[in-house]
């Protein structure tokens, strides 16, 4: 029955080759413009998981604390389920870290005294306002630490913006989808139209709705897997021209890619079926 139905389609391709190759590129393209929406939202994605991998809490020490006391404190917090890692910054790593960042400033450091630290670097998933916000309350109930920062306000609006990104990402993403899907049944929509005599004899002879869509659904398939396969390979040289002449950006990785060519068929036999199925209640 399958043999039979990719027969069907390759026949219907040699009969129209220019429809054929219209559908195929009309299909690419959308799914190209779905490629770049992606690789843009992937790139942001990877931005600001950059930026979160920068979310600390830092408690500054009192004077005279001894080391015993805060490598006691170090142990304790590294415990929590939340951090990745502790690190032990000392007044002289402070004062060269100022000078580094700020050399402009350096005479300004030259006496400077600046305090002891204990950096808390968070895990991955776990870098949410409220959760940082927490850890930072119970560092701050050690009895050697003076004062405690995270950027509150740095971190509750970046949190926002991944939350925005994500919400937008989904809202284009399916806008775009749904834009294929319309493309993918309108090119269909005309195959069905061209073949409109040879369906109305098979119905005459017998054949059931389904043993008529059965080929065009295929069809779509397979037209949507060479549009990804197109889509895709212009997708990669938009991304090296762009890390050529602009910046440099990262692309999907085999995973994505095999999504993305499941995605063109997927996109290509719901097409089908909208189409089909419109144009059979017609015929």
């Amino acid at each position: 029955m399958i043999r039979l139905a990719l027969r069907e389609t390759l026949t219907a391709a040699r009969r129209a080759p220019l429809l054929t190759a219209l559908a195929v590129i009309t299909i690419a393209f959308s799914l190209y413009a779905f490629g770049l929406f992606g690789l843009v939202a992937l790139n942001i994605r990877q931005a600001i998981r950059a930026v979160e991998e920068r979310v600390e809490v830092r408690a500054f020490l009192r004077d005279s604390t001894s080391i015993y006391a805060v490598d006691s404190a170090m142990a304790a917090i590294g415990k929590y389920p939340e951090v990745a890692r502790v690190e032990y910054v000392s007044q002289e790593n402070a004062l060269d870290r100022a000078r580094s960042e700020m050399g402009e400033f350096t005479d300004v450091f030259d006496q400077a005294v600046l305090p002891a630290s204990i950096e808390v670097h968070m895990r991955a998933g776990l870098r949410s306002p409220q959760t940082v916000a927490a850890v930072a309350k119970r560092i701050g109930s050690f009895s050697i630490v003076d004062d405690v920062r995270y950027g509150e306000e740095w971190v509750g609006k970046l949190y926002r913006l991944r939350t925005i990104a994500s919400f937008v990402g989904i809202a284009l993403g399916l806008a775009f989808a749904a834009v294929a899907v319309i493309i993918i049944g309108a090119t269909i929509r005309m195959t069905v139209l061209a073949r409109a005599k040879e369906i109305a004899v098979m119905r005459v002879v017998g054949a059931t709705d389904a043993f008529v869509r059965r080929p065009f659904l295929i069809d779509g398939i397979i037209k949507g897997i060479l549009g990804g396969i197109l889509a895709l390979v212009m997708t990669w040289a938009t991304h090296r021209a762009v890390n050529e002449y602009f910046f440099q950006t990262v692309f999907f990785d085999e995973r994505l890619m095999l999504v993305g060519l499941l995605a063109g068929a997927f996109i290509g036999v719901a097409g089908s079926m909208v189409s089909v199925g419109r144009q059979l209640r017609r015929i």
